[in-house]
């Protein structure tokens, strides 16, 4: 298709102009477009990462422990996927910006200077087109006058000839001559403005040929060129908009990638696992509950019920008794001690096992130092100029007392797993004997976050280290004979536990919270009480664990 805006729109100038400024306006409305485009995409960007940042887990808060789980990393990495999935919306407004928004603000500053300069030209043909225009009408017009003088002059001339009445005399008295001469002189101007005119209509008609044929066209085909020019540089610019956005696409498809494989990552039993790692306590469940048959009364000075009616306590009922099979026993805040005795067995060996680990690195990376000096040294003495061999030693010396220490630490935290290692062992080889006055209706479940209940003293820390284990040993010496050879001793009351205890000592007794024994031995003054359960169970107990009621007559007695 063929089409010249030089011979189709010759006399189509002002809308040209018209036209042409709407294609530049046109351009700098798209590229207002892909800049707010740009914008979108930097804001949405930066709304991504603040959103992978916000959920990032917190340096040194509890939230690193979660990541632990395969759910939690599959998190992670997703949050890692969509911070380089933000990355990919800025690489594209960059892109936008570099390829399209810069080139298209170049290009509207050439384009204008352009259009500019091709319609100066076409002003100047027209403005000279009109001023040869105006030069013929003015020769035109010129030519109109004279003739016109000139047939007036010929019209007198010739009045003058025909009047037959006039002699001779008065012809020349009448200026016959000057009217004739006149009339000559007149006919002469008017052909020379004639031969003018039609000298300039010769100049116009050549011009006006020249500017529809040759000088418009030509103008008029630049615009063309330049409309051309400009519609094909959007086309451009609207397909490399187009290939920005494909250009990320695969990269924004291994993101995606990427989070559907950290979502198939997930390892629901491996997370179970970890819960038991986190939380097992290393306790045995309780044994079975024992039958406490109330209706015998042998040596009971007091009935418990009469007792504890006379006291103006109730006995405990089933529902009081079922609340406390569950040990929810609060433990103290704080680091504990450093052999880790306040925690569970199970928790307290994986706490000694990470510690001789962190140990152990930093003994590696004192060692590497340590080699890293000793070369250094050996540097220094084969070349003295490097530098003073004397100036290592004291961070040797420095170096080495460290992994001294460290070594001590690392044996004394073994001493304490092998403790706690043992210890393990020997209660996986052994059923725990049963004790204790549990509802019989009740089954006791161990809690994640408390240790067993007679693992809890009355402040609820853990004390798997007895400190009164020597105590107790040395006391028991004293009484241990009494327990094989001494007549059953009378009871002088009744007491009631408020904490669980394990008797793991010689000579002392297990109980649970809330159980009701037997007094038969008030306390000495050393912080123990003797009691009893039944006719073949007897011991002491913290006098701090239990709260005595004492029958006055008894105890007279």
């Amino acid at each position: 298709m063929s089409c010249r805006w030089g011979t189709e729109l010759w006399d189509q100038f002002d809308n040209l102009e018209k036209h042409t400024h709407w294609g530049i306006e046109f351009v700098e409305k798209y590229t207002k477009f892909v800049k707010e485009r740009s914008e979108i995409e930097i804001s949405y960007a930066k709304q991504i990462r603040n959103l992978s940042k916000k959920y990032q887990p917190k340096k040194n808060s509890r939230e690193e422990d979660e990541y632990k789980y395969t759910s939690c990393r599959a998190f992670l990495m997703t949050l890692n996927e969509l911070n380089d999935y933000a990355g990919q919306h800025e690489v594209m407004a960059e892109d936008l910006t570099t390829h399209i928004i810069c080139e298209l603000t170049r290009y509207i500053q050439e384009l204008k200077a352009e259009r500019k300069s091709h319609f100066h030209d076409g002003r100047r043909a027209q403005q000279h087109i009109e001023n040869s225009w105006k030069q013929l009408e003015s020769s035109k017009r010129r030519f109109e006058r004279d003739c016109k003088e000139a047939d007036r002059a010929q019209q007198y001339f010739d009045k003058i000839d025909a009047d037959i009445n006039v002699t001779k005399a008065d012809v020349e008295k009448r200026c016959y001559l000057k009217a004739r001469h006149q009339a000559q002189m007149k006919h002469q101007v008017a052909e020379d403005s004639k031969n003018e005119y039609l000298t300039f209509l010769q100049k116009f008609n050549k011009e006006q040929n020249a500017h529809y044929h040759t000088l418009i066209p030509h103008i008029f085909q630049k615009l063309q060129e330049m409309e051309e020019k400009r519609i094909e540089r959007v086309g451009e610019s609207m397909k490399t908009y187009a290939e920005v956005d494909r250009k990320v696409l695969p990269i924004v498809g291994k993101c995606l990638d990427g989070m559907t494989k950290a979502a198939e990552s997930i390892e629901p039993k491996m997370d179970t696992k970890h819960v038991v790692e986190s939380y097992k306590s290393g306790f045995e469940p309780p044994g079975d509950v024992e039958v406490e048959d109330y209706s015998l009364s042998m040596r009971r000075t007091v009935s418990e019920s009469s007792y504890l009616n006379s006291q103006g306590e109730s006995k405990p009922s089933r529902s009081n008794s079922r609340g406390k099979l569950w040990p929810f026993i609060k433990r103290n805040k704080g680091s504990g001690p450093e052999d880790c005795s306040h925690l569970p067995p199970e928790q307290r060996r994986k706490k000694l096992q990470a510690k001789i680990n962190d140990i152990n690195k930093e003994i590696q990376k004192e060692m590497d130092q340590r080699d890293a000096l000793s070369k250094m040294k050996d540097v220094y003495i084969k070349n003295p100029h490097m530098g003073d061999a004397n100036s290592v030693d004291p961070r040797l010396e420095e170096i080495c007392q460290n992994t001294d220490k460290l070594q001590l630490d690392a044996r004394k935290y073994e001493a304490w797993l092998v403790e706690v290692e043992t210890r393990l062992a020997e209660k996986s080889d052994k059923h725990r004997p049963p004790s204790g006055l549990y509802n019989s209706q009740t089954t006791t479940t161990v809690n994640n976050n408390c240790a067993h209940v007679n693992r809890e003293s009355p402040d609820g820390s853990y004390t798997e280290d007895h400190s009164t284990e020597h105590h107790l040993k040395s006391r028991s010496t004293d009484f241990d004979d009494d327990f094989d050879y001494e007549d059953t001793l009378p009871t002088i009351g009744t007491c009631k536990s408020l904490y669980p205890f394990e008797g793991q000592n010689e000579g002392t007794i297990s109980m649970t919270e809330g159980e009701l024994l037997y007094v038969i031995e008030e306390d000495k003054g050393d912080g123990w009480t003797r009691v009893r359960r039944n006719e073949d169970e007897e011991g002491y107990v913290p006098t701090s664990y239990i709260k005595v009621f004492f029958d006055t007559n008894a105890k007279d007695s």
